[in-house]
């Protein structure tokens, strides 16, 4: 099979399952219709397997690694050149290692709904159909994201990832929560989207073209030169809509209305890493602007902190696991801002298996527990949903950066790279970081896992779920354990010698190369397990051993765990602010379009309006009366006439006389 016709498929065979989902899975398959997206995603995942040996044999062969398939001309831009847009795939490492991540966890993700979308009694939701078509759709969008070879296509996925995230959060649509926040989600994206949308623009104007090899090539730079800062920072608007960075990560928190599966694609291995791959494979453009590095670099440890410090104070499981996905994407961008591009790349990948890890699990426990989801609600799981809990607890010490494990390495080699850039103190807001994350991390396993047991009122016995959705979290766990190796040890092969072809152009670019700074460090290894240690024992002794010292805490600081409880009021902001006086501004341009462009309409129309009311008696329907007012109109005519004709004859007269 060529390298095209992989290619080819790898998009086409999910979205395949998607439509014929649509077309029979309502009236023929029913609640079979899931083996069709597990088909149509299993198999491109097999294409993708298939397509990373052929790009890993090409790179031991001293082979280009980079290939640009052109699949159809898209359409003419209309200028005396003739130049069309081309729908066109590049293939290399980085397209080929973000294709296994997104097929790999999206097929797990696939297998667990099954399992997820059935009631007690084994028998699938309403919209179940839809549901698996959506997901299928969902994944074929990511694929043509990170497939594509050229802007314009690479916009087109990235808009039908968002269309999609939209239908997904608001799967139960007769849920006024789950309306909103799909509809919160949409608009929010739209803002960086906007200024996603200017950058490519602006790339357009100044290179005349959109592909990649153009735009990356020297020649394409150089089109750029003095626009490389701009061109950045547009780009990097929409990732920060997509990968929900401070300002607009108001959205991803409340997209957990949608079924957990959903929120374990998105959080994992689709939308939100959107971002963080744009802005890897736009590395030369950012490379090129040590202040658009900054900027990138200083809202991803921002957010990264920003967003711990929320976690630590909320009850909800999903809502926690949110809030830990916004802070582990403002570590990639830290990494990506500090020109630790491959480092970024590897904790995205090994951040997709131990977040859809925990993130599945907590569907589990949702499942269980009736749809509780509050750790307050509930706790001793442990006993009766054992592979629940100890694959929980393997995602939960991978986040936590414990030794040994996936988060571990990637999460100390984004830690390493900040430490040695020109703002060390970048690197110092990621270890304080990590320990509140393995501390929130664990003071929600001990909450639910361990201690006495406590139960919903609506739930009697804790009981573990069937075998569609334990499955995918040993698999996931075993990722979470494993999928670090992949990058072990550090810049020395493996994944970082796999994605070095990639990045091998921007690294000169930077003022201070991610590849100068020691990997070898053995006491940052040593501090950050101790970090990752310290954490842990923290959240046991509060929770297990202390249990009242975390309220007492709360009240002797209860302003600011009121604040942060509350989310900074960072969404009563965004509502005052912004929401509430465009809603002022839509009332006044109605009651514009109501009294007055209306009432102009009215007076306009009043003439023709009041000359056809009087006219209207004259229809009386009597053939008499009709044949009456054509005498009297052909009368009046031809009186109208004669008297234009004796005037005209009488003005020939006087010039006659006059004459």
């Amino acid at each position: 099979m060529t390298l095209k016709t992989l290619a080819i498929c790898i998009p086409l065979l999910p979205a395949a399952g998607a439509v014929l989902v649509g077309l029979i899975g309502l009236r023929g398959l029913r609640s079979r219709s899931h083996w069709l997206v597990i088909a149509g995603v299993g198999a491109a995942l097999v294409a993708a397997t298939m397509l990373f040996d052929r790009v890993r044999s090409h790179a031991d062969d001293a082979q280009p690694t980079a290939q640009t398939i052109t699949i159809y001309e898209w359409f003419n831009t209309g200028d005396t050149a003739g130049s069309w847009f081309d729908v066109e795939f590049l293939v290399d490492p980085l397209t080929c290692v973000m294709l296994l991540t997104v097929l790999s966890v999206s097929l797990l993700v696939v297998i667990y709904s099954v399992g997820y979308m059935r009631d007690h009694h084994g028998q699938p939701e309403r919209g179940y159909e839809r549901f698996f078509a959506f997901l299928g759709l969902f994944v074929f969008s990511m694929c043509t994201l990170v497939l594509a070879g050229n802007f314009l296509l690479l916009y087109l996925g990235w808009e039908l990832v968002g269309l999609c995230s939209y239908l997904l959060i608001g799967f139960y649509y007769d849920k006024p929560a789950a309306a909103q926040a799909a509809k919160k989600a949409f608009l929010v994206n739209r803002i960086g989207d906007f200024g996603f949308g200017l950058g490519i623009l602006l790339i357009y104007l100044r290179c005349g073209d959109l592909s990649y090899d153009h735009v990356f090539s020297a020649a394409g730079m150089q089109q750029l030169a003095g626009y490389e800062t701009i061109v950045a920072l547009l780009l990097f608007c929409g990732a920060v809509g997509k990968s929900a960075q401070l300002p607009l990560h108001v959205w991803l928190p409340d997209a957990m209305e949608g079924p957990t599966p959903v929120s374990a694609l998105i959080h994992a291995a689709t939308m939100v890493t959107a971002g963080v791959y744009m802005v890897a494979r736009c590395s030369v453009i950012f490379a090129a602007s040590p202040v658009a590095m900054w900027v990138v670099a200083c809202i991803g440890a921002a957010t990264a902190l920003f967003a711990a410090t929320i976690a630590v104070t909320q009850y909800d499981m999903k809502r926690i696991l949110a809030y830990s996905t916004i802070s582990q994407l403002g570590y990639m961008f830290l990494g990506l801002g500090v020109g630790a591009f491959d480092s970024a790349i590897f904790h995205l990948f090994t951040h997709a298996f131990f977040k859809a890890c925990l993130f599945l699990g907590a569907g589990s426990v949702m499942h269980a527990m009736a749809g509780v989801i509050d750790i307050r609600r509930f706790g001793g799981l442990a006993k009766g949903m054992k592979v629940t809990a100890a694959t929980f607890w393997i995602g939960g010490l991978a986040l936590a950066g414990f030794p040994l494990l996936a988060g571990f390495w990637s999460k100390d080699e984004i830690v390493a790279a900040a430490l040695h850039s020109q703002a060390p103190w970048l690197g110092w807001i990621a270890l304080l970081t990590a320990l509140m994350t393995a501390f929130y991390t664990f003071r929600m396993i001990f909450i639910a896992f361990h201690g006495p047991e406590r139960l919903p009122n609506t739930v009697d016995r804790v009981h573990e779920n069937g075998r569609w959705v334990t499955i995918p979290l040993i698999v996931l766990a075993v990722g979470a354990v494993g999928a670090g190796y992949l990058g072990f040890p550090p810049h020395q092969g493996g994944l970082h010698g796999f994605l070095e072809p990639v990045f091998r152009a921007a690294q000169p670019k930077l003022a201070v190369s991610a590849s100068d700074a020691p990997h070898d460090g053995h006491l940052l290894l040593y501090v950050s397990a101790g970090i990752s240690i310290l954490g842990i024992w923290a959240a046991w002794y509060i929770y297990r051993r202390r249990p009242t010292v975390a309220g007492a805490a709360a009240s002797g600081a209860a302003s600011l765990h009121r604040m942060v409880y509350n989310k900074y009021f960072v969404d009563e902001a965004y509502d005052v602010g912004i929401v509430q006086p465009l809603r002022k501004l839509g009332r006044f341009c109605h009651g514009v379009d109501r009294f007055f462009i209306n009432a102009i309409l009215w007076v306009i129309t009043a003439v023709p309006r009041a000359v056809g009311f009087g006219l209207r008696g004259m229809q009386q329907g009597s053939m008499q009366g009709y044949a009456m007012g054509m005498v009297v109109g052909v009368i009046a005519i031809v009186i109208w006439m004669l008297i234009r004709m004796a005037g005209g004859d009488a003005g020939e007269l006087a010039a006659i006389s006059q004459g």
